[in-house]
């Protein structure tokens, strides 16, 4: 060992040396480095030959299968018991008690297996109910529902004998040719971190510890490509990519934390330790363990080049700070355990791990748990309750494009086409993660064991004397068009046609968005443009709904000379999805989602985001344009709603907070939700900063003519960013703010051309509202340097 990794172990010894009961150090005295080296890893139960994460066949070849063999000395986790195949809850409980029992009674030390499932649109496990995925989530704006949504998910867990769930997700879009981008919940930090915290504290609040990921930079891989290298400076990482991990720490008492795959600036995360231990653990104060997204400590040798062999990756990870690797013991157990014994590594970086994982099983409950009673005979794990829930996240995050008064469909229509390829198929409805899309591909003779009303099926329920013809038409993928024939007749024959058209999610090329499936183009997959556009053309009025895991560059859809009626987008709605589109078609729903990311121009103007400065967005000085055809926070409604009476504070100090006031008025015929916006704007900063910015929101239910007031308290912290020093300040000076229904891109090239001012283009550009006053807040004081000790979120109240 060379004098410069010696420093380097030395070091890490020091660091964050975790804090645990006295139960906890008398167990860590007994241990054998084998029995250490067992508790800081997973075991994957019944793996085979399907794939569901990055080499998992190349990983898995050769690895020990017999479980007495494999937990001779224990056993950390137990991975994906119910996720992995299609198995009956209750017969797998019924097992997993016993091999609980087995590790209590068979090895030393008498430690159960903690369990970890994945659950990010619900559990992923046979017959669990699958809601709505996260870009949904962000669509929604209600970061109450989605903690409703996240405790039913943490019961099924508990029921089942899980300990930890693997979500939520935490990485901001950067870019939507990434395939990942259906697993994440919108463009803009706030956003996600706001909804990301209600997740883990609605799963925490039914006794399971919430995993965030992917820790850090993950989605701004270069090109959108699934673990590519990430090119971000420390202030990108910092204001950008960092805070919803912040707020999930720090607002939501995450108990884990995932490395992401990829390396930032060329260090690999999972060799990171200025991160996983310098800013999460002695910064941060983060007290729980960081689990190893599966095989990343081995990819440190094989595939970033940074380590020998997988036991060097091994004590590279461990120094800076991996606690346990996922999903089996590929590096952690005998690589490590020949390094410890040739005196390579010094076993107390081991320790240092093996406290963490103990104190995280005693939170748990095992090392008291003796499973002496029986796990329950009857399961459900898809209840009323579940899909209450997963009906009105579906309703509410549905984004209405464009409306040309075709929409709602009522009672209007007699004879409806339903055309498309997303049209009568559950599987379109989910996204990758979602146990039928991740598990049941790999079994094509099982049955879902949900109940998943298809589209066509929903609108047929919701409207009985109408007569719906159904014809696919073409598929997701490929370039044949011989169903073309069918579906045009349909539509001739119809008084109005239906087109569903998208995704299928899927991983590692098996799909056209998920894990591993990135684009080249943002063209909707496959002929369904041309389907599309030959359907119009037949001159009966035609409503496009997208199902899709990625925004797609539909300008044609929106503005084109032959567009669709209306357009409605929908982000993978989960087994509700059906009824709630159904809904929403007829107007028994308002639609009330707004895009949790901006709609693309094209493929050539990504990467792209909102929060942009002057020079990232159009000017006079590029033939490039990057508007999107969409802001983010963008979304119609079968109403329409004004902003009147905007009011703020005049004055804060720097480290303060100050109130912005709004009426909201309802100026249609019909009740409907609006999601009142707040952004604001440094004028003049020591660093380019964005030419808007997302402060708070707030969902406002209205009936006709009805209004109400939204006062939002918002931190001055809200306004914080890196400064030139590298540090996270508040600075005086000026903000402008305002109210609106959406980021507004006519604001931003106001603003980047100095041809206007705010408050003349908001109205263009806010989704039908009136509106559009600023008010001007002045930040005074000394620059406040930001800490973990600062209020993070904006809250709002409202006043009928």
């Amino acid at each position: 060992m060379t004098d410069a990794q010696k420093r380097v172990q030395e070091r890490a010894h020091r660091r964050a040396w975790p804090q645990v009961s006295t139960r906890v150090q008398e167990l860590h005295a007994r241990m054998r480095l084998e029995e250490k080296l067992a508790q800081l890893v997973g075991f994957w139960i019944d793996h085979g030959d399907e794939v569901v994460a990055p080499l998992a066949g190349e990983m898995t070849a050769g690895a020990p299968t017999r479980l007495a063999e494999v937990t001779e000395h224990g056993i950390g986790h137990f991975t994906r018991v119910y996720g992995t195949r299609p198995v009956d809850p209750v017969e797998r409980a019924r097992w997993l008690w016993e091999e609980q029992r087995r590790l209590r009674r068979e090895t030393r030390l008498a430690i159960p297996a903690l369990v970890h499932e994945e659950c990010l649109t619900g559990l992923a496990a046979w017959k669990a109910a699958c809601f709505p995925t996260p870009l949904a989530w962000g669509a929604a704006f209600d970061p109450d529902l989605v903690e409703e949504m996240a405790s039913l998910i943490g019961s099924s867990l508990r029921t089942l004998g899980v300990h930890q769930g693997l979500a939520p997700v935490l990485d901001v879009i950067r870019d939507p040719r990434w395939g990942r981008t259906e697993e994440a919940i919108s463009e803009d930090p706030y956003v996600v971190g706001t909804v990301g915290t209600a997740y883990v504290r609605g799963l925490q609040s039914a006794g399971i510890q919430a995993t965030l990921k992917h820790f850090v930079g993950y989605s701004g891989s270069r090109a959108g490509r699934n673990h590519a290298p990430v090119s971000a400076g420390p202030r990108e990482l910092a204001d950008l990519f960092l805070p919803p991990f912040e707020m999930a720490v720090l607002d939501g008492g995450a108990r884990s934390v995932m490395n992401a795959y990829n390396d930032v600036d060329g260090v690999p995360m999972a060799a990171n330790a200025e991160l996983l231990t310098g800013l999460l653990r002695e910064e941060w104060g983060f007290d729980g363990t960081v689990v190893a997204d599966y095989f990343s400590v081995a990819f440190l040798a094989l595939m970033h080049g940074v380590a020998a062999d997988r036991g060097h990756a091994a004590a590279m990870a461990l120094e800076a700070g991996i606690d346990v690797e996922l999903p089996s013991g590929d590096a952690f157990l005998e690589p490590l355990a020949a390094l410890v014994r040739a005196g390579e590594v010094d076993e107390t970086v081991i320790d240092r791990a093996v406290l963490r994982a103990l104190a995280a099983k005693e939170e748990a409950g095992l090392l008291d748990e003796e499973f002496t009673a029986e796990p329950p005979s009857v399961i459900d794990l898809d209840t009323p309750a579940h899909r209450d829930v997963a009906r009105r996240l579906a309703e509410e995050s549905v984004v209405l494009l464009s409306n040309d008064g075709t929409l709602p469909l009522a009672g209007t229509a007699a004879r409806i086409a339903v055309i498309g390829p997303n049209a009568d198929r559950a599987e379109a409805l989910m996204g990758c993660y979602s146990f039928p899309n991740h598990v049941l591909a790999h079994h094509p003779g099982v049955a879902l064991g949900i109940e998943v009303p298809t589209i066509a099926e929903a609108l047929r329920a919701e409207v009985p004397d109408a007569e719906v013809e159904v014809v696919r038409g073409c598929e997701v993928e490929g370039a044949d068009t011989t169903g073309f024939a069918a579906a045009l007749a349909a539509a001739e024959r119809a008084e109005v046609a239906v087109v569903v058209a998208g995704d299928q999610a899927g991983l590692f090329g098996k799909g056209t968005v998920g894990e591993g499936n990135d684009t080249e183009s943002l063209d909707l997959p496959g002929v369904q443009r041309e389907l599309i556009e030959a359907v119009v053309a037949t001159g009966t009025p035609t409503v496009l709904v997208l199902v899709t895991g990625r925004p797609y560059a539909i300008g044609w859809a929106l503005d084109g000379p032959s567009r669709p009626a209306a357009v409605l987008q929908a982000f993978f709605p989960g087994e509700e999805g059906g009824p709630a589109l159904a809904r929403i078609l007829t107007g028994a729903v308002n639609p009330s989602g707004r895009l949790p990311l901006t709609l693309p121009r094209s493929a050539g103007a990504q990467p792209y985001t909102y929060l942009h400065p002057i020079l990232g967005g159009p000017s006079g000085v590029t033939s490039a344009d990057s508007t999107p055809v969409r802001p983010f926070g963008f979304g119609l409604s079968y109403t329409t709603f004004g902003y009147s009476g905007l009011s703020a504070d005049r004055v804060v100090e720097a480290g303060g907070t100050f109130e912005v006031e709004v009426t909201v008025t309802n100026l249609g015929e019909v009740a409907g939700v609006d999601v009142a916006q707040l952004y604001g704007r440094d004028l003049l900063a020591s660093v380019a900063r964005p030419v808007s910015q997302l402060l708070g929101y707030q969902r406002v239910a209205l009936q006709p003519a009805e209004s109400a007031t939204v006062r939002f308290e918002v931190p001055t912290a809200r306004l914080a960013f890196t400064d030139r020093g590298l540090a996270r300040v508040v600075e005086p000076g000026e903000v402008e703010v305002w109210v609106a229904a959406s980021a507004g891109e006519k604001v931003a090239a106001a603003v980047a051309e100095g041809i206007a001012e705010l408050s003349d283009v908001e109205v263009a550009s806010g989704a039908g509202n009136s509106g559009g006053d600023k008010a001007l807040v002045t930040v005074t004081g000394d620059v406040h340097r930001v800490s973990t000790a600062d209020r993070r979120i904006t809250t709002a109240t409202v006043s009928h």
